[in-house]
């Protein structure tokens, strides 16, 4: 038994070689990809730029490969203009050069065509490549308006999460996307749960890779009385217990009293001691910005207030509501 044990391990770490050599084969044929799109864009925006190529030249290259090498795809002119576009997009920022190397052509292709600032464009390589996002999450992501989400997040994180964590930014939203629920207008705290738990994997790739999930209806025992949290998670990167409360309508400051006790029983019951402060989550259907900032003011606690959208956020509004959160702390 021992024999046939030892020699799993021994066949185990040979398909581990095997796995880690297709990777680094597959990694460095997509490098040399991006490296090629590059200096074929470079190329042709130097043409243009010494006025040698007019307009019309890109699709004249576009026929004359087709002709010659029909075996050569990709290079129509729309891609040979976006190729272009690529290389002047980059060209001026090096540091993320690095990055664009490390995702595929079609997720480059996604990121640097649905995005309007080099900001942005910086924020969706970096979480592409910390979530290791498909196609398809990707596209959803940028559809939600995510970045706009995150930076929001960011902004109005309370000063008790800033103190304790540093490095929290980026980990958190100001609003959360669950349109995959199919959830209707008059929802339940119990329907919005049941949906959660119902389709995790698509809960956690909107709260991030890094979140954890422990439990629902996590119990904590105060004295001789049992609590439940709603939903209890752990992040890797903060090192934390990340408790979630659900509520299905406007937020009340009262509801933060119920969250407050829940991150004390956390912390003093359940939190190991090499782990940090525990975080509370409340998610809410609705919340006022001025009666959220009144709430917190005094809160002690690392707590976070955000809301919960069942469709497809408006990202025109999103994106206003950031543009007028920038020109706020300019004046």
């Amino acid at each position: 038994m021992t024999i046939i044990s030892d020699k799993n391990k021994q066949f185990s770490e040979v398909v581990s070689l095997i796995k880690k050599s297709r990777y680094n084969a597959i990694k460095s044929v997509n490098t040399e990809l991006i490296d090629l799109y590059w200096n074929i864009g470079k190329y042709i925006n130097e043409k243009i730029q010494d006025s040698q190529w007019g307009q019309g030249v890109v699709e004249e290259l576009a026929e004359y490969i087709s002709k010659m090498e029909p075996e050569l795809k990709g290079f129509s002119d729309k891609n040979l203009w976006r190729m272009k576009q690529f290389y002047e997009i980059y060209k001026d920022f090096p540091k993320l050069s690095p990055l664009v190397r490390e995702l595929s052509w079609t997720h480059n292709l996604i990121i640097f065509s649905r995005s309007q600032s080099i900001e942005e464009i910086e924020f969706y390589l970096k979480t592409s490549i910390k979530e290791a996002y498909s196609k398809r999450e990707l596209e959803r992501q940028i559809s939600t308006g995510i970045y706009e989400r995150t930076m929001l997040g960011n902004k109005s994180l309370p000063a008790s999460v800033k103190n304790k964590f540093p490095n929290a930014l980026n980990n958190f939203k100001d609003s959360y996307s669950f349109e995959f629920l199919k959830l209707s207008d008059e929802h339940s705290e119990n329907d919005l749960q049941k949906g959660l738990l119902r389709q995790l994997k698509d809960f956690i790739l909107e709260l991030g890779k890094d979140f954890l999930f422990i439990g629902e209806e996590y119990k904590v025992q105060v004295g001789n009385s049992d609590f439940f949290i709603d939903l209890l998670f752990y992040h890797r990167g903060l090192q934390c217990l990340v408790a979630f409360e659900l509520k299905a309508d406007k937020f009340k400051p009262e509801h933060l009293g119920q969250l407050n006790f829940y991150l004390e029983a956390l912390d003093r019951d359940v939190k190991k001691p090499n782990e940090n402060p525990s975080i509370g989550i409340l998610l809410c259907k609705d919340k006022d910005s001025e009666v959220v900032e009144y709430a917190l003011s005094r809160t002690l606690q690392p707590t976070m207030i955000a809301e919960y959208k069942i469709q497809l956020p408006d990202k025109k509004l999103l994106k206003q509501k950031l543009r007028e959160l920038f020109a706020d702390e300019k004046n």
